[in-house]
């Protein structure tokens, strides 16, 4: 062990120690506007996002070879980390950070529970099931899902009606009360719904037939177009005029591909580059995605906002759909106090690549608030972000999370398979694996529910015993470099 190299070591932790305290006293009129029981998490995060903006590879390799802390497992602890690494190299440090190992840990847990109430017996996690008008008629099925580990009950406000959700609310609070059981209600805004309308060719049959160098258009109306043309609306105003030539948009879950050639009066015209279906057609009501564009839509909808009055009397927690900028937090916040004096939590789902580029801003609005989360809504989010990098980019979004101390919900086609045939892939218990280290895992309804139930019980207890054994690397983060550049 050379005395340069420890020499050198305590230099580079030093330096780091100096960039995070620096940065947190930078953003401090900032950090003092959140909620105080947020402080010490919004200070760990800015420490974060510095060591995730500096190439840390190098120093890494060289305090695990010397048998130190390799920084591996600080997103929760980060400053204190390499302060008690300094102290094992005989470095005094006169302010400890407060912000520890324990601290975080603690921080999640405590708002995991605030948010999705107790654990069910036997589960290191909390499990959400989503609901729909035909749980109505099997009131024994809301108590087996219970019993089996169901600890918060989903409503998504795009499907059925408010009728149909206040009778559901009324099912499951009947049977938590009978039973003893606890389950809280989490609402999810519908968000806006980018789905494919056929105007012209198709539109009787509901679906047309596309091939790769086709060309079809994007048009609020039909207006102009022969009966030949291939005209697909958006369903949302504001679309096609954010559009610009080259942008890619992808429809239904990005089995299709098409790219913008022309912008005209009459709408947008795209290219076919790919389609990844047998039958070659896309159907009426199929997602459409735009990673590549800006679109000039509310992410809080006038039929969103028309939900907010069942939100605010029967929601304990609301997810916020199409959440892309600090400023739709403040509006949804804003709308809702006008209609409750509670401060219902709110859960960002992050499912646009606009949502993970601006992650450190929303996580820090979210601070205002004693309470929120997040969901990694991996459906959307892996048409916008780009398969191939789904895997990254989950990881960051859990990262940060974690270093901002908030709870996670893991959400879309856990155990898929599993859920529909009652057999699940390979792949798929690798994933639940995965999922099984956020404090709660989202899985719809299916007919082998309580098999899903069973199996992620046992997945997270030994993905949870094992995740101390993860060994991070950290490269810098275009995540942190954008939170750095914008906030300058």
């Amino acid at each position: 062990m050379s005395t340069p190299l420890l020499e050198q070591i305590s230099f580079e932790l030093k330096s780091l120690q100096g960039s995070m305290l620096e940065a947190s006293a930078r953003f401090q009129d900032r950090i003092s506007e959140l909620a105080p029981v947020n402080i010490n998490s919004a200070r760990n995060l800015i420490h974060y996002l510095v060591l995730r903006n500096t190439a840390a590879q190098d120093l890494q390799y060289q305090l695990h070879e010397l048998g130190l802390s390799s920084l591996a497992s600080c997103e929760s602890h980060t400053l204190r980390q390499i302060q008690v690494t300094l102290e094992r190299l005989g470095v005094e440090i006169n302010s400890p950070c407060p912000c520890t190992m324990t601290f975080g840990a603690q921080k999640i847990e405590d708002g995991r529970e605030r948010l999705f109430g107790p654990k069910a017996a036997d589960w290191s996690n909390s499990v959400m099931v989503t609901f729909d008008k035909s749980f109505l008629d099997q009131p024994e099925w809301i108590l087996r899902l219970m019993q089996n580990g169901m600890t918060v009950a989903r409503i998504n406000c795009a499907h059925d009606d408010e009728k149909t959700w206040i009778q559901l609310v009324q099912a499951i609070r009947k049977v938590s009360k009978e039973s003893g059981l606890s389950c809280a209600i989490h609402v999810d805004l519908a968000g806006p719904k980018l789905r494919t309308l056929l105007l012209k060719k198709g539109k009787s049959a509901g679906r047309v037939k596309l091939e790769p160098g086709q060309s079809l258009w994007l048009s609020d109306s039909g207006a102009g177009f022969s009966g030949k043309d291939v005209v697909i609306s958006p369903q949302e105003e504001g679309v096609i005029g954010s559009l610009k030539v080259g942008e890619r948009v992808y429809m239904d879950d990005g089995l299709i591909l098409c790219r913008v050639e022309k912008m005209t009066d009459r709408g947008a015209k795209l290219l076919v580059e790919r389609v990844s279906t047998k039958k070659f057609q896309l159907k009426n009501e199929k997602g459409m995605n735009f990673p590549d564009s800006s679109l000039a839509i509310p992410s809080l909808t006038e039929y969103d906002e028309s939900c907010l009055s069942f939100v605010a009397n029967y929601a304990d927690t609301v997810g916020f759909s199409f959440v892309r900028m600090p400023s739709d937090i403040e509006l949804l916040r804003d709308k809702l106090s006008k209609r409750t004096d509670r401060e219902i939590p709110i859960i960002l789902k992050i499912e646009t690549r606009e949502a993970v580029e601006h992650l450190p801003d929303l996580l820090l609005e979210g601070m205002r608030s004693p309470d929120f989360g997040v969901m990694i809504a991996r459906g959307d989010l892996a048409v916008e972000v780009g398969f191939e990098r789904l895997v990254e980019i989950q990881e960051e979004i859990s990262w940060l999370c974690e270093a901002a101390h908030v709870p996670v919900i893991w959400a879309t086609q856990v155990l898929e398979s599993l859920h529909k045939s009652g057999v699940a892939t390979r792949a798929e218990i690798t994933d639940a694996g995965r999922a099984a280290l956020a404090e709660c895992i989202m899985i719809n309804k299916g007919p082998h529910t309580l098999e899903v139930l069973r199996s992620l019980r046992e997945i997270a207890h030994k993905s949870r015993a094992q995740k101390i054994k993860n060994r991070l690397i950290f490269r810098p983060l275009k995540i942190a470099e954008r939170f750095f550049e914008v906030n300058k």
